[in-house]
C-alpha cells in the first residue's frame, strides 16, 4: 500500500527543506506558519526546551517576521531564545560557540531578493544537514503544520542581545592586524551584511582601536534587494563594480562579501580576482605555522576535492596533513571536528577554522591574507602568483538531463588515458609521465538542479584549456 499523499503545507515545507538548510521563495513554503513550526521542531530535536536558543537574521525585508515567527514557536516549546537580531552568518555561529547554545540564522546568503531560507546549528557551531538532523527537524514541523504546536508546560522567553562588539574583538584576538603596513581597501558589501560587519572588525565602529586601513566603503546600506547587484561574488558579473573601483582608487584590494558575510573574495590591485584555491593556501599556511610555533606536531588541514592541486602541496610541503573530503558545507564541518583540522578551505570561498568552533568565517579568512600582505612589501597579485602556479576552469555549468549517459560517455573517453574516482562525483586524474603536464577534472551533479558542474585544473592554461573543451563536448553531446 503507497502512503498517504501528504498535504499540502506538508509538501511545501518539504520543498524548502535543502541538504544543508532551509532556502525558498518567501511565501512559497517559507511561511510564518512553517517557519514557527520549524522552530518549534528545532528545540525539540536539539533538546533545548529549558534552555537557550539563539537567533539572527539578515536585512531581508522577511527576516525580522521569520526570526519572531521562529521564536513564537521555539518559546512554545520552552526554549528561552537570545535574538541577536541583524547579524551576519557568522555571527551567529560566534555567539551559538561562545554561549554553548544552538542557533538558527534567517538568510538566504547569496541568493535573490525573493528568496530567504535558515541556516540551522547545535550548541558550539556545529552543522546541521538532512543526514543530522535537519530531516527530523523537517518532518517534526510538518506534524505541527498538521496537527498544531503542543505547546511546553512552561513556555520560554525572549532576551534581546547586540554580540556585535564581541564578535569583532575576538576575531582580533585570533588575527593581529596592528602592525601591518597602511593599506586602502575598496568593500562591496553588496548591501548585505558586511556593511555591518566590516566597519565593526575592521574599523572602529564596535570601539576597537583603529587598525592602518583606509576603507573605501561600496554599498555598504544594508538592502535585502539588493539595489546595485545581486550578493553573489562567485559570478564574475558581481565582482565588475568593485574590481573598478579597486583601480579608480588606486587600492592596495579589495574584499566582495555575499549576503550572510560568511564568504569573502578578494581582487588585486589590478582588478583581478584572486582564486579562492590561493586564499585557502595562504590561510593554511599561516594557521600550520601558527599551531607549529606553538609546539603542535601532529596538524591537518581540510581541502575539498575541487581545490587547486597546490592546496595540499602546500599543506604538505609545511609538514603537516592533507585531508581531501567532498563538497559541502555541513560535511567539511563535519571533519573539522572529526580530524581537529587546524584549518579547512573550500574553492566556493567558504574557510572554517577550528579555533571559531570548526566554522565557517570569510572575514577571518580576509584578516589572515591582510596580515600576510600587510607583512610584506609588494602588490597582492605578485603574492597571489606564488600561490598559483597552475590553470584552473572555475566551476563550469551545464544542463543535463540524463547523468549516467555523461558519465558513460566521459569514462570511455578517457579510459587508459586516466584513473578515476567517485568519491564526490567524477575525478578523472590525467596518466601523465614528468615530461607531461599534469591535469585533472571533476563532474558533480547539483543537488537541486539538472545541472552537471565541471572543474578542470591543468599545470598550464593550454593543457587545462583542451580539457575543458574535450569534456565540455562529452558533457553537452
Amino acid at each position: 500500500m503507497n502512503p498517504p499523499a501528504p498535504s499540502e503545507a506538508r509538501a511545501r515545507l518539504n520543498a524548502i527543506v535543502k541538504a544543508y538548510d532551509v532556502r525558498g521563495i518567501v511565501g512559497e513554503g517559507l511561511t510564518e506558519a512553517s517557519v514557527e513550526a520549524l522552530g518549534a521542531a528545532f528545540v525539540d530535536e536539539v533538546d533545548a526546551t529549558g534552555d537557550r536558543v539563539v537567533v539572527g537574521h539578515d536585512m531581508r525585508d522577511s527576516s525580522p517576521v521569520f526570526a519572531e515567527a521562529f521564536a513564537r514557536g521555539a518559546t512554545r516549546r520552552g526554549a528561552d531564545v537570545v535574538a541577536i537580531g541583524l547579524c551576519s552568518t557568522d555571527e551567529t555561529y560566534f555567539a551559538s560557540g561562545s554561549m554553548g547554545a544552538p542557533a538558527a540564522m534567517f538568510t538566504a546568503s547569496h541568493n535573490p531578493a525573493a528568496y530567504n531560507g535558515i541556516k540551522f546549528s547545535r550548541a558550539g557551531a556545529q552543522g546541521i544537514s538532512l543526514d543530522t538532523g535537519l530531516a527530523a527537524i523537517r518532518d517534526r514541523a510538518g506534524d505541527y503544520l498538521e496537527q498544531g504546536i503542543a505547546d511546553a508546560p512552561v513556555s520560554g522567553s525572549v532576551l534581546h542581545a547586540d554580540v556585535l562588539a564581541d564578535y569583532a574583538a575576538y576575531l582580533r584576538s585570533l588575527v593581529d592586524l596592528s602592525a601591518v603596513r597602511p593599506m586602502k581597501i575598496v568593500v562591496d558589501a553588496g548591501n548585505g551584511m558586511g556593511g555591518l560587519t566590516v566597519p565593526a572588525v575592521l574599523g572602529d565602529a564596535a570601539g576597537l582601536p583603529s587598525l592602518p586601513f583606509e576603507i573605501v566603503p561600496l554599498y555598504f546600506e544594508l538592502d535585502g534587494t539588493f539595489p546595485n547587484h545581486e550578493a553573489n561574488p562567485l559570478d564574475p558579473a558581481n565582482l565588475v563594480d568593485l574590481q573598478r573601483a579597486v583601480v579608480e582608487h588606486g587600492a592596495d584590494l579589495g574584499l566582495a562579501f555575499d549576503g550572510d558575510a560568511d564568504r569573502c573574495f578578494v581582487i588585486d590591485e589590478r582588478g583581478g580576482a584572486v582564486d579562492p584555491s590561493a586564499i585557502a593556501a595562504i590561510v593554511a599556511l599561516r594557521e600550520i605555522e601558527r599551531v607549529r610555533a606553538a609546539g603542535e606536531d601532529d596538524v591537518s588541514v581540510i581541502h575539498n576535492l575541487i581545490t587547486s592541486r597546490f592546496v595540499p602541496e602546500t599543506i604538505e610541503g609545511a609538514g603537516a596533513t592533507p585531508v581531501r573530503t567532498r563538497v559541502g558545507h555541513s560535511l567539511i564541518k563535519d571533519q573539522m571536528r572529526l580530524t581537529g583540522a587546524v584549518f579547512g578551505g573550500e574553492h566556493s570561498a567558504h574557510y572554517y577554522f577550528r579555533d571559531f568552533w570548526g566554522a565557517d568565517n570569510g572575514m577571518l579568512a580576509a584578516m589572515h591574507v591582510l596580515a600576510e600582505f600587510g607583512a610584506q612589501g609588494g602588490l597582492l597579485s605578485t603574492l597571489a602568483a606564488r600561490f598559483t602556479p597552475y590553470a584552473l576552469s572555475g566551476e563550469i555549468n551545464s544542463t543535463v538531463t540524463d547523468v549516467p549517459a555523461a558519465y558513460t560517455r566521459i569514462v570511455e573517453a578517457f579510459t587508459g588515458r586516466a584513473d578515476f574516482d567517485e568519491f564526490d562525483g567524477l575525478t578523472v586524474d590525467g596518466l601523465t609521465d614528468e615530461s607531461e603536464p599534469f591535469w585533472w577534472f571533476n563532474v558533480r551533479p547539483s543537488n537541486t538542479e539538472p545541472l552537471l558542474r565541471l572543474n578542470v585544473e591543468g599545470a598550464d592554461a593550454a593543457t587545462m584549456a583542451a580539457i575543458r573543451d574535450e569534456v565540455l563536448g562529452l558533457i553537452r553531446a
